[in-house]
């Protein structure tokens, strides 16, 4: 029994891996957190109603439509925001699903996060608030913000519930500034929507002079059946919750982000050691990885 359970699991990572023509190197997506989830994705990509490609029709969605009719509107609130320097990089390494973008100068301002509550939000953007509230599909939305030489690296999100909605809001309208999914681009344009499959490898890149903001959504993704879409929606309220990040104080912190929290104070240690010794650290690495493949098999 355990060595069919360990036999799907090595399946759902393949198919996770093999899953459009851009890979990760395969150590890389064995220890990512979308192999972790890849059982939950086999489901979510099996019962999916939208074909697996990297970007879909936004027209697609009709309830998608107010966004983009109240672009200026939206915009005039993140414009704000900007003023204000409240679209900022996490201030306590407490937010488990977007730290590693801010490395490089990307930001955030949460408007909306699963079931976690936001006070910030309602205070500061009422109107997008209030539009996005009239959208049940949106899940999850921000302001992100990437600056001028910020670049993300190339990534697949962990969580195949959702596909991606992105709304330039204030973009350079230039091709240098873009994004790319399983080898496909997308040059953000101001008032201009798009939908993809953030499941698939992206990544993107502002290579311009000009700053670039727009609303990042997450839109549930829509199931064959009733019963799949129940299950999509349970999971996401709570798996995804749990990983809601503040903008400030007030704001409801997930336990996965809390969690995070103390997973990077230990990696300071981490990376210390591997400066100390790069040898030591990978015979260490080496020898946990086998050491846990060896208890599992042995359970």
């Amino acid at each position: 029994m355990k060595y069919a359970v360990v036999g799907f699991l090595f399946f759902c990572v393949l198919h996770v891996h093999f899953r459009g023509k851009v890979r990760l190197p395969f150590m890389r997506q064995l220890f990512d957190h979308s192999s972790f989830m890849a059982p939950i994705n086999l489901f979510m990509q099996l019962f999916s109603r939208v074909p697996a490609q990297p970007f879909l029709e936004a027209e697609r969605w009709d309830e998608l439509a107010p966004l983009q009719q109240n672009w200026q509107v939206i915009r005039a609130e993140a414009v704000n925001l900007l003023a204000l320097q409240k679209i900022k990089a996490a201030e306590q390494n407490n937010d488990a699903g977007f730290n590693s973008f801010f490395k490089t100068g990307w930001k955030r301002f949460y408007l909306k996060w699963y079931g976690a509550g936001h006070p910030s939000a309602e205070r500061l953007c009422p109107q997008t608030v209030a539009l996005l509230r009239g959208i049940p599909s949106v899940k999850a939305a921000m302001f992100a913000e990437l600056p001028p030489g910020a670049k993300l690296n190339p990534h697949r999100d962990p969580y195949a519930g959702s596909l991606r909605y992105h709304l330039g809001l204030m973009t350079p309208n230039d091709d240098r500034c873009f994004i790319e999914v399983d080898g496909q681009r997308h040059s953000w344009r101001d008032g201009q929507s798009v939908v993809f499959d953030e499941t698939f490898i992206h990544w993107a890149v502002n290579g311009s002079e000009s700053n670039r903001v727009i609303l990042f959504c997450d839109i549930e993704r829509p199931m064959r059946f009733r019963w799949a879409q129940a299950i999509n929606r349970w999971l996401g309220r709570t798996l995804m919750t749990a990983a809601s990040s503040p903008n400030e104080t007030g704001d409801q912190t997930g336990v996965i982000s809390k969690l995070f929290t103390i997973s990077y104070v230990m990696g300071q240690y981490r990376r210390r050691y591997k400066a100390w010794n790069k040898t030591a650290y990978q015979v260490t690495k080496a020898g946990l990885i086998i050491g846990l493949a060896a208890l599992i098999i042995w359970l």
